[in-house]
């Protein structure tokens, strides 16, 4: 009778045994759900959606506590954004001279196509004079650079309204876009709290 109820004892141990080395790894640890590790590649595919391209980005702050970094300009509003990177001291100057600080600050999901200090420098030195001194004038011009919506690479291309209220187009796909047809987009995608900027070579003229 003993031996019996050893067997029995011995059997169920086995039993027990075998059901859980059908649950676990080589290593004696439990298999992990399939279903736990599934969302990693997904999260990653879409990071390059956000990455800047360009060579004029390689002008901009890499140390993320510069004011003028990319990590920096993607927390606050644009024109403070703006602010911060070296390569716009003009445009801002340009921009508070026309009292558009706040309004650009407080716009809700703009596309801004900045002119670089280097494509005001293409402007004659009396024409920019001129038109720094016409607010009018100069309102007119910055908020051509000013697109409703926080547009992609991939949106782009085309034709878009600005808020000066004419339309500038936008050639090209990929890394390679033009704006109305003479500026290049050296600098793309760069991320503010409230916009996306294309950092431009060339001033754009809304024609007359």
């Amino acid at each position: 009778m003993r031996t019996t109820k050893i067997t029995a004892l011995a059997a169920a141990t086995l039993f027990s045994i075998s059901l859980a080395a059908c649950g676990s790894d080589d290593s004696g640890e439990p298999a992990a759900a399939p279903t736990m590790t599934s969302p990693a590649p997904m999260m990653s595919s879409a990071a390059p959606a956000t990455e800047n391209f360009g060579s004029g980005c390689a002008a901009v702050p890499t140390d993320p506590s510069d004011k003028g970094s990319f990590q920096a300009m993607a927390q606050v509003p644009v024109a403070t954004a703006a602010s911060g990177n070296p390569l716009l001291s003009t445009l801002v100057t340009a921009v508070k001279q026309a009292g558009l600080v706040d309004s650009l600050n407080s716009a809700d999901g703009i596309t801004v196509f900045a002119p670089t200090n280097d494509a005001f420098k293409k402007i004659p030195a009396a024409d920019l004079k001129k038109v720094l001194a016409d607010k009018k004038m100069l309102t007119d011009i910055l908020t051509f650079h000013v697109v409703p919506g926080k547009l992609t690479p991939a949106d782009l291309s085309g034709a878009h309204k600005t808020l000066e209220g004419k339309e500038l187009t936008v050639m090209g796909s990929g890394e390679d876009f033009t704006v109305d047809g003479n500026a290049s987009v050296i600098c793309g995608n760069v991320q503010t709290a409230n916009a996306n900027v294309y950092i431009v070579d060339t001033v754009l003229m809304p024609k007359s």
